[in-house]
């Protein structure tokens, strides 16, 4: 009988860990069904087999020192059951990551996911253009939405920006391998998915996520010594300018080309600094974990209403603000020290791996993080459920990299 259930655990696990970033393109219900799936047989799994963890104690360490800190910032909270769903999140991601770090098989399983990520990434991009072409996407008719006179596409998402956090977050993979790893037909038929994502990003007018897209290409390019590409990627940020729509160029111009206004525009310069301000009565360890929204009114500052009115409930549009003010500085610093040690992980890992491809991918997993997050300067984009998920997920592939890295190398 365990022997039966172990062999469904490990159908059921290692099949939703392949799907589900595709999934997220489609539907949050969808992907979190496979959350779900992976979830309870790992964990029904590891009550049959007793089997001791093999990511990295550090990184989890980190983890539950954040979890800690959250759940610690319920002194402060103004909505107990608003925090519970909090920590439950934060339950729910760790998840995520502990699954993919100590189930994910090998290279063949690896080279599944890929695929499921570049069919994601396929379908979001030609979902979107076909809501340029006829004004609302083929799979839920969400219509098209606009800024300063341009139309800006969601595909399946609730809006453009969304759509530009999942796209940055996996375009920078394929990017990686067409770049660094695949020649001749090979390689052109992985710039197609690339590409697609690229002009996917491209059409949201996302700031942020162009940004980050421009900076995680570039890192491969520099890592992987693409002298030519990285000319070609300065090449384009010196004549964009003079080559982009004219509503940007009017925009641009009506902002007088201040840098700030021109990332993340006035209203939300406003609630930056009103977060700030909630940052200053609360600095150890915040307002309570996931009631940003619920306090953020009390904290806003006349000085920066009379710059940029703001809605008394929203999202910092800043991934650190926001930690910050929900958590304190102590959440924000047990964030930052575990990021550090998972790309500390993730480039101790990379000379160790032998196999070329592994070697790519963990190189482009690390560029995938890197967009997220750059991403995240602009967008509360670990606070959208249906794309922090992603995050979480890259990096249970990025720790999972790990085991099929050369041990001699690594105990040296």
């Amino acid at each position: 009988m365990k022997d039966k259930i172990l062999r469904l655990s490990d159908f059921a696990i290692y099949w939703s860990i392949i799907i589900m970033p595709f999934s997220v393109a489609i539907a949050p219900a969808i992907a979190n069904t496979f959350i779900g799936f992976f979830s309870a047989f790992f964990i029904i799994k590891r009550l049959i087999t007793r089997k001791a963890f093999t990511t990295d104690r550090l990184t989890l360490f980190f983890f539950l020192l954040f979890l800690t800190v959250s759940a610690i910032s319920f002194r402060n909270s103004v909505s107990y059951s608003t925090s519970f769903q909090g920590i439950v999140k934060l339950l729910k991601y760790i998840l995520i990551f502990l699954v993919c770090s100590e189930e994910i098989r090998d290279k063949r399983h690896i080279s599944r996911i890929i695929i499921s990520i570049c069919s994601g990434v396929c379908l979001a991009s030609l979902d979107a253009l076909w809501q340029m072409a006829f004004g609302y996407d083929f799979i839920h008719h969400i219509g098209i939405q606009a800024a300063i006179g341009l139309p800006r596409p969601t595909a399946a998402f609730p809006n453009p920006n969304v759509f530009g956090i999942y796209m940055t977050a996996l375009t920078p993979l394929i990017f990686g391998l067409a770049l660094l790893y695949f020649k001749g037909k090979k390689r052109l038929f992985m710039f197609l998915p690339a590409i697609l994502g690229a002009a996917g990003i491209y059409l949201t007018l996302s700031r942020g996520a162009g940004l980050a897209i421009y900076l995680a290409v570039l890192f491969l390019c520099v890592a992987g010594k693409k002298k030519l590409f990285t000319a070609g990627l300065v090449a384009i940020l010196i004549i964009y300018p003079f080559v982009m729509p004219k509503n940007i160029k009017q925009w641009a111009k009506d902002s007088r080309y201040n840098p700030m206004i021109l990332m993340c525009g006035e209203e939300r310069v406003s609630i930056q600094n009103n977060t700030i301000n909630m940052i200053k009565h609360h600095p150890f360890i915040g307002v309570g974990v996931n009631t940003f929204s619920r306090n953020y009114g009390k904290y806003k500052t006349a000085e920066a209403e009379k710059y940029a009115p703001t809605p008394d409930t929203i999202y910092a549009h800043n991934i650190y603000l926001q930690m910050a003010g929900e958590t304190g500085l102590l959440g924000l610093l047990a964030f930052i020290l575990f990021l550090f040690q998972v790309f500390r992980r993730a480039f101790k890992t990379l000379p160790r791996l032998n196999d070329g491809y592994l070697k790519i991918t963990a190189l482009s997993l690390i560029a995938c993080m890197i967009a997220f997050l750059i991403n995240g300067l602009t967008e509360t984009s670990l606070y959208y459920p249906r794309v922090a998920m992603i995050f979480w997920y890259l990096i249970g592939l990025s720790l999972a990299l790990g085991k099929f890295a050369n041990p001699k190398e690594n105990a040296g």
